[in-house]
């Protein structure tokens, strides 16, 4: 039997904690409500389309549709306008070059209301780092996608793409459309996992390979989730739930892959033998080149940030390229004179070559040119977000003070009709020399830009040539009227359903 005293001090136990939760509650409450004055007044000389009362513009944000939507409320508002992801997160949400080049051209840090969702997988890597760290890393990383180190990489994207290729002429054979998408993400996957750690798969074959596969592919989906469902972005409710805990289940099979790969990178290093076999080979992959780099101080990179680095890679480079091929493809099949073009033109550069070299991708011309289109019609990230380091004063003359929050919405940017004239045509001589040459620099921003735009932008167009080029080489492809892609835009630009096309093979004469 409990004694009475213990039961009395049990109980004055429980009415404190609950009191001090809800004291802490109260103070979040009244924290979030300052915040929220804050931004909504910074905001006072930007009228924006009405809001819920409860979930801002969250709910119009998540219906299908909604990228034509933000296009429509930027024909009704110049230049920009107040986005509320519920009540307490508000953006300016920007779409216009001269705006897009006052708060780009700064370097601005990413918001951590959106960016700190990643951090427990990727950690601080280049993506979400700022100020003086930023820039080391940057400095660090450079030298990993200089042209000579990309040069190589040529062969990992040819073999990878071909393992694609052997795919689709076994379905293309059943004479029905098919999903491309998920095809294209295990290409651009085992090409980043050749790339980063100078090994892939064949089928992923072996069994830590083939789950950190699974973990990256789910922790990319999860993310997407979470940041558009408003009941998990609080981190104590998210991670007791199933959702929550699925995520740090994927998060532990990732970081324990990236960390064995590096101790045994870095045990293989102390052989001189095998030291000077790495150095020698055909290339060095990107933890080769992360674990020789140093700054000027001689300082090199910790085990945390090696970790934070790779898995930011292959975070940035999986799903973004995977958008960019499936929406390219699906706009050669919606506009095949554009395909029969771009096919003429990799044929004559192949010649009686086997493979595409590197040389041979600056010579590719007219699907460059169908490649920034696509960009430009569906960027692969088609918002991204940044917070203000110090106040900004816009070309209209309305301003914003540190502190706020910036939304930029690329998709409505590459859609606004004063800057693209026939924003809804597909016209790859946009981006001819003469056209780009006459258009405002911050008009295209398929890869951010500023000082902190994507590092990885020349890794990413050379694999978009290879792969696409292989891909026209190999197939025709032509559209299912019944399927057609419909836009949903999360971490990156989708397909709800998926990009069902039909392929034809187009025979052994077609080149390699």
């Amino acid at each position: 039997m409990v004694p009475s005293f213990l039961s009395l001090s049990f109980s004055s136990l429980g009415l404190w904690a609950s009191g001090l939760i809800l004291v802490l509650g109260f103070l979040k409450l009244i924290r979030l409500l300052l915040r929220r004055q804050m931004l909504a007044k910074a905001m006072d000389n930007f009228p924006g389309p009405p809001t819920h009362w409860l979930f801002g513009h969250a709910l119009e944000i998540q219906e299908t549709g909604s990228l034509d939507k933000v296009v429509s409320w930027a024909h009704q508002f110049p230049y920009a306008h107040p986005l509320w992801f519920g009540q307490f997160i508000g953006f300016l949400n920007i779409y216009e070059p001269d705006y897009a080049k006052a708060v780009y051209s700064c370097g601005d840090p990413k918001a951590p209301d959106v960016y700190d969702f990643f951090l427990q997988w990727i950690g601080r890597g280049l993506l979400v780092l700022e100020g003086p760290k930023w820039l080391q890393h940057r400095k660090l990383l450079t030298p990993g996608f200089h042209y000579d180190v990309l040069k190589p990489y040529v062969a990992v994207f040819t073999e990878s793409t071909r393992i694609m290729l052997d795919k689709w002429e076994e379905k293309a054979r059943e004479g029905k459309s098919f999903d491309i998408f998920c095809d294209v993400g295990h290409m651009a996957l085992n090409t980043l996992m050749k790339c980063t750690f100078g090994r892939g798969d064949t089928g992923l074959g072996h069994s830590r390979d083939s789950s950190y596969y699974l973990a990256v592919s789910d922790l990319t989906l999860l993310m997407q989730q979470r940041l558009v469902s408003f009941q998990y972005h609080n981190d104590f409710i998210y991670w007791l739930t199933p959702h929550g805990h699925r995520f740090l289940r994927a998060c532990q099979v990732a970081h324990d892959h990236t960390d064995q790969v590096i101790r045994e990178r870095k045990a293989a290093l102390q052989d001189e033998k095998v030291r000077k076999k790495i150095q020698n080979r055909r290339h060095l992959d990107f933890l080769d080149i992360l674990l020789g780099a140093r700054d000027e101080d001689d300082i090199k990179l910790s085990d945390a940030d090696l970790r934070a680095e790779v898995d930011t890679f292959m975070f940035e480079g999986h799903d973004t390229t995977t958008s960019g091929i499936s929406w390219f493809l699906y706009c050669m099949a919606l506009y095949p004179e554009h395909q029969h073009r771009c096919r003429e033109e990799v044929r004559e550069i192949l010649g009686d070559q086997d493979s595409f070299q590197w040389d041979d991708l600056g010579k590719m011309t007219y699907l460059t040119m169908c490649i920034k289109e696509s960009f430009r019609l569906y960027p692969p990230v088609p918002q991204v977000y940044r917070q203000l380091s110090k106040p900004v004063t816009f070309v209209d003359g309305r301003s914003l003070p540190a502190g706020s929050l910036i939304s930029m919405h690329i998709y409505a940017l590459h859609r606004n009709s004063a800057v693209w004239p026939d924003p809804e045509v597909f016209d790859p001589l946009r981006f001819s020399t003469e056209n780009a040459s006459k258009r405002h620099p911050f008009a295209f921003m398929p890869f951010s830009a500023g000082p902190r735009n994507c590092i990885g932008q020349q890794f990413a167009m050379s694999e978009m040539k290879v792969v696409t080029a292989m891909c026209l080489l190999h197939f025709e492809f032509s559209l299912d009227p019944s399927r057609l892609p419909i836009k949903m835009p999360q971490l990156v630009l989708r397909s709800k359903n998926g990009f069902h096309l039909h392929l034809k093979p187009l025979g052994p004469g077609s080149g390699n």
